[in-house]
């Protein structure tokens, strides 16, 4: 708890500092938020060539897209800086952030934490609401609780990656291309239906590395459609347990590489 109090001020201080310059935060925002947009142009291109991909419409993909991606961003903003662990790490300034009795991890995610990374989320977001009056979906209370079960699981599994991929630099000092992989190709990947992927790849996404979990399965829920491998249709409601791992495995990378960190002696 004292962690989240300490991020909570120091997020609000980075804030503060962003806001005296008004104008080119703005620019920044709008920046990112035309940069996302590219994907979803990819997406229309697509379409302009076929009326469905695997029996998915394109108001279905771009549900797919939003869901994934408003979850991504989500963890974009909160947790995406501790990439920032390598650069400090060969600086030697990570040491200041053992020097504080305030957990390390909260204290780089919020040394980093850039406001203007939430602009990656509007494009998805609107494409998100749009899609969802555009698909064939009574929507009620189970429904909407649906969407809000991906999207925690987007979160818990895209914050994890990162923090996992970043621990990593303990060890190895460059790992952020390799945490790309995952991480932007994880949400890639999940922006569209797993049935146009190879066999091996929709065992991989559905069995190891829980993608299914964060768009698809929950989409075969809302939309009737069969899940893969005949699981059952209620899987899509465990997301968060299926992401957990992940989270348990985040944390104890982050803790074993602290164990190994010897500084830089500078």
């Amino acid at each position: 708890m004292a962690d989240v109090v300490a991020w909570r001020h120091l997020v609000g201080a980075r804030i503060r500092g962003d806001l005296q310059y008004r104008t080119s935060f703005a620019l920044l925002l709008v920046g990112q938020a035309l940069a996302s947009g590219l994907e979803l142009a990819a997406i229309g291109a697509y379409f302009s060539a076929v009326d469905a991909l695997a029996g998915w419409s394109a108001a279905e993909v771009v549900f797919l897209f939003g869901l994934t991606s408003v979850g991504y961003a989500l963890a974009d903003v909160t947790l995406s800086p501790v990439d920032f662990a390598a650069r400090h790490i060969k600086a030697g300034t990570f040491d200041t952030f053992l020097l504080r009795p305030v957990g390390s991890l909260a204290q780089l995610v919020a040394h980093e934490f850039a406001l203007r990374r939430a602009g990656r989320g509007v494009q998805p977001l609107v494409a998100l609401l749009v899609a969802a009056t555009q698909i064939d979906v009574a929507w009620g209370p189970a429904q909407v609780a649906m969407v809000l079960v991906a999207l925690v699981t987007g979160v818990m599994t895209f914050s994890s990656l990162w923090v996992i991929f970043s621990a990593v630099a303990f060890w190895t000092v460059e790992t952020q291309e390799l945490g790309n992989s995952f991480t932007d190709g994880g949400r890639t990947l999940s922006s569209y239906p797993l049935d146009v992927m190879g066999a091996w790849l929709r065992r991989f996404a559905t069995f190891v590395l829980p993608l299914a979990s964060l768009a698809y399965l929950p989409a075969c829920w809302l939309l009737g459609k069969p899940p893969p491998f005949g699981l059952p249709a209620e899987a899509a409601w465990a997301g968060p347990l299926v992401a957990l791992p992940l989270v348990v495995l985040a944390r104890v990378t982050w803790a074993q590489g602290l164990r190994h960190y010897r500084s830089t002696g500078s």
